[in-house]
């Protein structure tokens, strides 16, 4: 029977882990790439984008990775998970870094600042809320998070987010020719296409699992609430209402 895919080579992997429990889901960490074959749907969490590709690479995991795209199967990327699936990357360090691709975006690292910089923000989310209940808005959390310069005409924008006036933006020479793209200085930082999702922030260092809920219902059958690609592991899902943030991990 097959189950959601964490890829835990580095970052929040035990997060989303424990998100998927709270919604009676089972999510399996994975390492390897024979371990692809065992999953129908995959999550890649937020972290340190070039140590995660540094270790993906060791591992040989990017051609499994690209393949397990390109087949179709539900894949989200949240923070660094964003930046691996983008297609372009700017800000990156020297020698830039690997990338799966096949989101149709150009995404920014470390947009809004370093480490000390991380914030939280209530984003306006009406196609989660549409779909999955609750509240207009989500409380998202940004650690050294990326955002999403420029999207393709396949990509659905599911959140943007106001540029902090008192954020001083790393690797500012990159994104100054995107200005004047930046629609009254706000950054998209949650988008979809297809079977892929991307999230600069971390919706698994919450208690509202409506991110987690949505992600699964990408999958064929889920939706209707029965589907084999689901193992029920015991636990019962949380209310959508405000819930408090669980305290934030240090990514170097």
């Amino acid at each position: 029977m097959a189950v959601v895919g964490v890829l835990a080579l580095q970052g929040s992997f035990n997060e989303h882990i424990a998100a998927l429990r709270r919604l009676g889901v089972k999510g399996v960490e994975i390492r390897k790439p024979e371990q692809l074959d065992s999953v129908a749907s995959l999550i890649i969490p937020g972290g340190e984008s070039t140590t995660m590709a540094k270790l993906a690479q060791y591992h040989n995991l990017f051609p499994a990775l690209r393949e397990f795209v390109t087949m179709g199967k539900p894949v989200w990327g949240t923070c660094a998970g964003l930046i691996f699936l983008a297609n372009k990357a700017t800000g990156q360090k020297r020698g830039g870094q690997d990338l799966v691709g096949g989101l149709d975006c150009t995404v920014n690292r470390n947009f809004f600042g370093s480490q000390i910089q991380s914030f939280e923000a209530e984003l306006s989310v009406p196609e989660l809320a549409s779909k999955e209940g609750g509240p207009e808005t989500f409380r998202g959390v940004f650690i050294r998070a990326p955002a999403i310069l420029e999207v393709g005409p396949e990509v659905q924008v599911l959140a943007e987010c106001p540029v902090p006036s008192n954020k001083v933006l790393a690797s500012r020479a990159d994104v100054e020719d995107q200005e004047e793209k930046l629609s009254e200085k706000k950054v998209i930082v949650a988008v979809r296409q297809g079977n892929l999702l991307g999230t600069a922030f971390h919706p698994e260092l919450t208690a509202d699992t409506r991110w987690h809920s949505y992600f699964l219902k990408m999958s064929s059958g889920v939706a209707e609430g029965a589907s084999s690609s689901i193992v029920a592991v015991g636990g019962e899902g949380l209310s959508l209402s405000r819930q408090p943030i669980i305290d934030l991990p240090i990514f170097q």
